[in-house]
């Protein structure tokens, strides 16, 4: 059996073709950048029948393009990125918040409606259903004021 005499631009199609299924069969490696040249540098090759150096010189050019260019615009909007700087405190996002008291609040203790959940709190004196402002945090108890509201007209 003689050796296989198969154009290198066909390989370098066929080789980007099955980097491209494997992208889809495996997302999130990012190969369609590397699969991706690998076509362009198969349709460079067809077009030009430039030799096997020539093409291998093309495609190490293209796939760095395509990982640099095309990656950092695929990469740049797969995360969130945020400004809050309370990113990794969460709980310190609760300051200001209103909240509803399920259980009369004062110095040593009471509950308030927050969301769909009760917490801890402290601070008042407030009674059931009266609105309180959240000004700090303690563990898991939330500190409250009474919230200061308009006079009636």
């Amino acid at each position: 059996m003689s050796g296989l005499n198969i154009d290198p631009a066909w390989l370098w199609l066929i080789g980007g073709v099955v980097l491209l299924i494997a992208e889809v069969i495996a997302p999130g490696f990012s190969l369609i950048f590397i699969g991706a040249a690998a076509i362009l540098t198969g349709l460079f090759a067809l077009v030009t029948g430039f030799g096997v150096v020539l093409q291998l010189a093309a495609f190490a050019v293209l796939a760095f393009l395509a990982v640099k260019i095309g990656g950092r615009s695929f990469y740049a909007s797969r995360y969130d990125y945020t400004s809050h700087p309370e990113l990794n405190r969460p709980e310190q996002r609760l300051l200001g918040k209103v909240v509803t008291v399920s259980q009369p609040v004062d110095s040593h203790g009471g509950r308030v409606r927050l969301g769909d959940s009760e917490w801890s709190a402290r601070g008042g004196p407030a009674a059931v259903g009266d609105r309180v402002r959240i000004v700090d945090i303690d563990g898991n108890c939330l500190k409250v004021e009474p919230e200061h509201a308009l006079p009636p007209a």
